[in-house]
């Protein structure tokens, strides 16, 4: 608790507890709910789940239901309008893929979240809730709970109680961020629910997606586990074999339980781990100044540089079978002066 939440509290604001499924957010909302009550707190109160789509367990969406219905309060379901999670990584591979051929990019950019690069929160879940909280409660100064906790990582050991957004409307409130795991599922057994069965049936330490990119390999495994999980399992050795792309940087999701694959998804695999580390030997000759930032090009490049360009470039379009440009010097050089001119043009405006 903070003096800032204890103010908004008093005056009523609504309260909105993001749910997962997840052991976290079903503590979090327990104790929320109960201090409001305790406080006698009579503002608008809601649980938000923000749905992912196919990466989801197939429970979570029931375990939110159920403690909506055990907190008597609405469970305001929202999903990105461009897709869900999955459709999210496949569009980034083609974008991907594009963004080579036309040289708007240097090397190759990966199709998947990782964890200092976590769109898949950030757009799915973070930025969903965010514009319906404030679409359903406009100008008003808002509670946003989340079920974070110290022990969970470096990262989070290092977050406040609660901070606000750049506007000091929404405020990020975390109140079980000192709880340890064993008083998490010890509030959820004394309200009379269950955890999420990922956890005590499953055999999962976290749960979020079924494959998720933060998860160890015994939780890769034992979701794999589960029959569930087969068809988006595939569907993402899919998106790794089709991209050479590890899920999980140089851990491949295929790795984990092959005996799931058709024969013709092992030896597409095969091909793209090879093809991977002729990739990653390729592209290493790529120098740091060559690279954009922020999608512009920094300078200009040296015909050395061009040539170690070109190079890197045919050899990479001839492994993937892309339908590359810009593959000579003189087109480079072209590329780079277009893109540096737009920049200063757009800079300019």
């Amino acid at each position: 608790m903070t003096e800032d939440i204890e103010r908004l509290i008093s005056a009523n604001a609504p309260v909105a507890v993001g749910v997962s499924g997840g052991k976290d957010s079903q503590a979090a909302a327990l104790a929320t709910f109960h201090h409001l009550d305790t406080v006698g707190h009579t503002g608008p109160r809601i649980l938000i789940h923000a749905d992912l789509g196919a990466v989801e367990w197939d429970d979570s969406l029931r375990i939110c239901e159920e403690l909506s219905d055990h907190l008597n309060c609405d469970l305001v379901v929202v999903r990105r309008k461009a897709g869900d999670l999955m459709d999210r990584w496949e569009r980034r591979w083609v974008l991907s893929k594009s963004r080579y051929e036309t040289l708007s990019s240097v090397t190759l950019i990966p199709c998947w979240s990782t964890p200092s690069m976590r769109f898949c929160t950030s757009e799915l879940k973070t930025h969903v809730i965010m514009a319906e909280l404030k679409r359903r409660f406009k100008g008003q100064k808002i509670l946003n709970v989340i079920g974070v906790r110290r022990d969970e990582s470096a990262a989070r050991a290092r977050m406040s109680i609660a901070d606000p957004d750049s506007a000091a409307q929404v405020w990020t409130w975390r109140p079980i961020i000192e709880r340890t795991t064993d008083e998490v599922f010890g509030m959820i057994d004394s309200s009379g629910l269950r955890p999420h069965p990922a956890y005590r049936v499953h055999g999962m330490t976290r749960v979020s997606c079924r494959f998720c990119i933060m998860s160890s390999v015994a939780d890769l495994t034992a979701a794999s586990a589960v029959e569930e999980s087969h068809d988006i399992y595939r569907r993402m050795v899919k998106l790794e074999a089709d991209s050479s792309f590890a899920f999980q940087g140089s851990r491949w999701l295929g790795d984990v339980a092959p005996h799931l694959l058709p024969s013709d998804l092992k030896e597409a695999m095969e091909v793209a781990q090879k093809r991977a580390v002729l990739r990653r030997e390729i592209e290493s000759r790529v120098t740091k100044p060559m690279l954009y930032v922020k999608g512009w090009p920094t300078r200009m490049l040296t015909n050395d540089e061009a040539e170690i360009l070109a190079t890197v470039r045919n050899q990479v379009t001839e492994l993937y079978g892309f339908a590359s440009n810009c593959l000579t010097v003189d087109s480079i050089h072209q590329r780079y002066a277009d893109l540096l001119e737009e920049k200063s043009a757009r800079e300019a405006a």
